[in-house]
């Protein structure tokens, strides 16, 4: 698969996944009569179903990180080559730019916005990095045939019991940054998100190694007992 192709996909699966999280927002928040627990429940449904969808249908093609810390993690592991990480990382920032910017337009809201959300402190730093740490953590240690699955029902309960409802994605966070909608996010906000996903990422692909360390370990040794027996 050339690499043009890989773009193509990453850039239009990270835009997709943007319109659904922010567009689902809109709605929710329109549909909701003010009630937030029922507007997150909406556009929690909306980010599982959607989430799932893209990743089954763009996988084969680029692997679906929508997300510059699953890349790194993955160019990290040798499994995208470290020339593909710039190209990778900016096809994502900028399809979440352009999914909210569609978003915008499908609800006709003024296309060019920025938010005004203020997300910040420390739990919302902590939240953030719990979010981003699992969510590699199921990417790289779930089954490849169950992680379309997998992912998307973590995402859907880290909406949940996160105090920040999981973004766990630096391109979400650019993206949400041009949305004055209910799941945007002030730009003064966007680096304390993006730093603890960074530190939740490298946490995680840690925390791999030593279990597949571990288990590899314990592999050779009961292998070797059972040789000597």
């Amino acid at each position: 698969m050339s690499l043009s192709r890989k773009l193509l996909a990453e850039g239009l699966g990270t835009a997709l996944l943007l319109a659904v999280v922010i567009g689902s927002g809109v709605m929710a928040e329109r549909l909701a009569g003010g009630n937030v627990a029922i507007a997150l429940l909406a556009n929690t449904l909306a980010t599982v179903g959607g989430l799932y969808i893209l990743i089954e249908v763009f996988g084969p093609i680029s692997g679906a990180h929508f997300n510059p810390t699953v890349s790194a993690v993955m160019a990290w592991r040798g499994e995208l080559p470290v020339t593909a990480l710039p190209p990778y990382v900016a096809v994502q920032l900028l399809g979440a730019m352009l999914g909210a910017w569609l978003a915008h337009a499908m609800f006709d809201m003024s296309i060019l916005q920025f938010s005004t959300k203020l997300r910040r402190g420390t739990g919302q730093w902590i939240a953030e990095a719990v979010a981003t740490f699992g969510l590699l953590l199921v990417i790289l240690r779930a089954p490849r045939s169950r992680v379309a699955a997998m992912v998307a029902a973590y995402i859907g309960a880290a909406y949940w019991f996160t105090a920040s409802t999981s973004f766990a994605n630096p391109a979400a966070v650019f993206g949400r940054m041009f949305s004055e909608s209910f799941a945007g996010i002030a730009p003064a906000s966007a680096p304390g998100f993006v730093l603890a996903e960074l530190v939740g990422a490298a946490l995680a692909a840690g925390v791999h190694h030593l279990l597949s360390t571990s288990i590899a370990t314990a592999a050779a040794k009961s292998s070797g007992e059972t040789h000597h027996v």
